[in-house]
């Protein structure tokens, strides 16, 4: 399998030397960059990507913005932020706008690649020293602790944590578990309620505890 790979960052410079770097790669294909969130949006629309590699700094959208808008039009796009920001802030809206992956920018190349292929088979990775901040994260919540189960939800409702945690869109789960929208919202609203969680960030860093998903 080949993988669809639309590149998004503001600089020429950073875009050729991605473009240099994965040239040699066999299963990866760059079918188109973009410098602007608008761009990116469109490069979707046209190229049909399966992974996009985002920048978060953008001039005209944050690339938090376009990633939350990449998955609400596009919700099989898999997106793979890459960028300078390491900080927790970043980290975790990026994890609530739907990202598949977050690498910095010092990565070693073979974490971008490893990256790029994780997300492209609708998984998440998270670089070594991010999903660190997860642990540090949910150790200082009580309401995410070890008391927490999953005795509470039902079958169903464990199959849609799973696939609301891995970023797949509520859509898309519908269509994977032939149900519909209405109750797929319906099943979110319950597990969130039954786990005491309140964004996407929260469910995200309770599967990875878990070992419902893996970072």
């Amino acid at each position: 399998m080949t993988i669809r790979l639309l590149l998004v960052d503001d600089h020429q410079v950073v875009r050729s030397g991605l473009r240099m770097l994965l040239a040699s790669e066999k299963d990866v294909e760059i079918v188109g960059e973009a410098g602007t969130a608008g761009e990116a949006l469109e490069g979707v629309a046209n190229f049909k990507p399966d992974v996009v590699l985002m920048d978060i700094g953008l001039p005209d959208m944050s690339g938090i913005d376009a990633t939350r808008e990449i998955k609400r039009q596009h919700p099989r796009v898999a997106v793979v932020a890459l960028t300078i920001h390491e900080d927790e802030e970043y980290f975790f809206r990026m994890l609530e706008a739907g990202a598949g992956g977050y690498v910095p920018k010092r990565a070693a190349p073979e974490e971008l690649l490893t990256a790029i292929r994780t997300a492209a088979k609708g998984e998440v990775y998270l670089y070594p020293s991010l999903a660190k901040l997860l642990v540090k994260d949910y150790l200082s919540q009580e309401r995410i602790n070890e008391t927490i189960s999953l005795d509470g939800l039902t079958d169903r409702e464990q199959e849609v944590l799973k696939l609301l945690a891995e970023g797949v869109a509520n859509e898309e789960i519908a269509e994977k578990l032939v149900i519909s929208p209405k109750t797929v919202a319906r099943h979110r609203e319950n597990i969130m309620q039954k786990l005491q969680l309140h964004s996407r960030a929260e469910l995200v860093r309770y599967a990875i505890r878990k070992g419902i998903i893996k970072a």
